[in-house]
């Protein structure tokens, strides 16, 4: 029953970044809500509003009917346009910034939640004017009650329909794109440093393990890791998980290697406990919020739209995540009892260093304010303390690689000057 709580529980974290996801819940709230109400209108509760306060119920059927009908069809037509929006801003943020960003605006929340209220409602006012049912004489059966939540729902969606489109405004800003990925990446960092131990207990030697082969293509996004310490336990393993998770693993690559051998049930058994996605997302994967962040500055610095400002304000926010990721330890070991059990393949900080500097160096080495702020970055990162102190060393090695080319790039005397400055002062 755990095993099953703990697969539920990942998958959901899978699923949570759909766009679907939050509407799709809504609308079953919507539907049920009314299948509610008209069971509640059956026992009653019109008449009971009638005869203590019949200023709040419709009484006229016809009235009832052509108010439903015209609200449904007016939420249709708001729903249309928030879609359309949507669609707009998905299509200029991957033209302006990167493709990379559209799974964290389409994973919107509150996006989500107001594409739900609209399907929720419509639900609802539609099942409640099937309720009105025509009896004897021609009279009808008037959910008048029913009818009045359907207006306020209404009331609600036009609400919603305004913060949409205050919201949606917002999110195609840069800044605010920039700010989102870095909150989810610091949270993320900041929830493993939670579970990281000061020192990380040691491992065995892997090399010569048994290997066992991915049964799926995706991006590696979560594991069930308290369902793979249980299954250690039980069967007296350890294991080490080859990928780094957010990577995109073939089917039939090597994905974990096991102290010994063990059949194919149980091989089975420990991947089930493995989620793929088609996407990728931060909140699973913090080293994606530092490429997504590098490409967003690399796009600013394309000469087609040759905005450096958008290229500084991404190393602010590196600088800030680079200064967090110094606090963690490259290795990620999972424990029980104080014994280790799980080895988990983790982005070191010396690749991550690099891969995000030499997308820098590369498009922004001709422009000097860009330099600068690259040297005042490592300036800042060298004066916080690290783990372990092979970080500070990755930095050095990373400044000295920046200046060497931005010699070679930036001929003014002047200029290059103020770079030996920068980097005599971080060698200092």
């Amino acid at each position: 029953m755990k095993s099953l709580y703990n697969r539920f529980i990942s998958f959901i974290n899978t699923i949570q970044g759909k766009i679907a996801f939050y509407p799709t819940l809504f609308s079953i709230f919507g539907f049920s809500f009314a299948m509610l109400m008209l069971f509640l209108e059956k026992e009653g509760i019109s008449a009971y509003i009638i005869e203590h306060i019949p200023q709040l119920v419709i009484n006229n059927a016809d009235t009832a009917k052509t108010l439903l009908s015209f609200l449904t069809g007016g939420i249709i037509s708001i729903m249309v346009f928030s879609f359309s929006m949507v669609m707009v801003l998905l299509n200029q943020a991957s033209s302006n910034f990167s493709p990379r960003v559209l799974p964290g605006l389409i994973s919107n929340r509150n996006h989500q939640y107001v594409l739900g209220i609209y399907l929720a409602t419509i639900l609802y006012n539609t099942f409640t004017l099937v309720g009105i049912n025509p009896l004897e004489n021609d009279k009808y059966q008037l959910p008048g009650f029913s009818v009045l939540i359907g207006i306020i729902l209404t009331v609600v969606c036009l609400g919603s329909f305004l913060y949409f489109i205050h919201s949606i405004s917002q999110s195609i800003q840069v800044n605010n794109i920039l700010d989102g990925i870095y909150k989810k990446a610091k949270s993320r960092l900041e929830y493993l440093l939670e579970k990281e131990s000061e020192t990380a207990p040691s491992f065995p030697d892997a090399s010569e393990w048994t290997s066992y082969f991915s049964s799926e293509t995706g991006y590696f996004q979560n594991i069930a890791i308290p369902n793979l310490v249980d299954i250690c336990k039980e069967e007296s393993i350890q294991l080490k998980i080859l990928p780094i998770q957010g990577v995109f693993v073939l089917k039939g690559v090597p994905i974990i290697q096991v102290s010994k051998d063990i059949d194919d049930a149980l091989v089975k058994d420990i991947l089930s406990n493995f989620n793929f996605a088609k996407g990728e997302f931060v909140e699973d994967n913090y080293a994606l919020a530092f490429k997504q962040i590098t490409e967003i500055g690399m796009k600013a610095m394309s000469p087609g739209i040759n905005d450096p400002g958008t290229a500084i304000s991404t190393i602010d926010y590196l600088t800030e995540l680079f200064a967090l990721r110094l606090k963690k330890n490259d290795k990620t070991i999972i424990t029980s009892d104080n014994e280790p059990l799980i080895d988990v393949t983790t982005t070191n900080f010396k690749e991550l260093i690099y891969q995000v500097m030499v997308s820098y160096r590369t498009y922004c080495k001709p422009d000097m304010t860009c330099i600068q702020k690259l040297f005042i970055m490592f300036k800042y990162l060298l004066l916080q303390e690290a783990h372990l102190p092979e970080y500070h060393d990755a930095l050095v090695a990373e400044a000295k690689l920046l200046y060497q080319d931005t010699q070679k790039s930036i001929t003014n005397s002047t200029d290059l000057r103020r770079i030996e400055a920068l980097y005599q002062d971080l060698t200092a």
